[in-house]
């Protein structure tokens, strides 16, 4: 299939699926995850329709930023672990940053948008799984109340919600636990009323489990395979 075939087929499914737990479709995002994409490959996507993308790495993103610096009307997210070293370069180059995963790296964001004069809309990235090889706080944990904590006094960053990439199962029934816990911990803070915090968007769901997950209640799911293919490095 082509790459506009694939992105129709996927939109299909987002759409059953929202139609099958009775959802509406129009609060459910389709980002198109294009790491290690070429700029031609995201600009034919964006001919197809598609205005909202993900990166994963803020370097590889700076490099092709200039070739896509035409289209209109498109979204670009960070959806990768970003270094404090990198926080302004990320503020500078995307939308929103989608995986807040500390107070220093949300300080930073914070200081880096005020500088540009903008405010940049985040989520926070939770660990859902525990696992030590991704990034992401975990719900518990003393860094996502300091995250919670400091929201208030960020003046320039929106945070709007939850994050999250679950332990990897064949069976995507497996992720299930995982996406609910998150959908869980949303309810719980948000009944706090928390200052400078909205908690709207459950960023998760990818493309062998993203029906799971609208099912758990995303607001976004982030497909890169089902839409591009199998990444080639360069």
């Amino acid at each position: 299939m082509t790459l506009p075939e694939n992105l129709a087929a996927i939109c299909e499914r987002v759409l059953g699926k929202a139609r099958s737990t009775d959802r509406n479709s129009s609060k459910i995002a389709l980002m198109a995850v294009c790491k290690m994409q070429p700029a031609e490959r995201i600009t034919e996507a964006y001919n197809a329709g598609q205005r909202l993308f993900g990166e994963n790495r803020v370097q590889e993103f700076a490099e092709k930023a200039g070739a896509l610096a035409s289209l209109k009307d498109v979204e670009f997210h960070m959806i990768g672990h970003v270094q404090s070293n990198k926080a302004a370069k990320a503020v500078e180059l995307f939308h929103a940053v989608d995986s807040v995963d500390s107070a220093k790296l949300a300080a930073r964001l914070n200081a880096a948008a005020e500088a540009l004069g903008k405010t940049l809309p985040v989520l926070i990235e939770i660990n859902v799984g525990g696992e030590e090889a991704k990034s992401g706080v975990a719900p518990d944990s003393p860094e996502l109340s300091e995250i919670l904590n400091g929201a208030a006094a960020w003046f320039h960053l929106r945070i709007r919600g939850l994050m999250t990439v679950p332990p990897y199962t064949e069976d995507p029934e497996g992720a299930r636990p995982y996406f609910r816990k998150l959908r869980e911990l949303r309810d719980k803070l948000a009944a706090r009323n928390l200052a400078g915090i909205s908690f709207d968007e459950l960023s998760m769901g990818m493309s062998h489990d993203f029906e799971v997950a609208i099912e758990e209640g995303s607001t976004c799911v982030r497909i890169g395979t089902a839409i591009f293919g199998e990444r080639k490095k360069p």
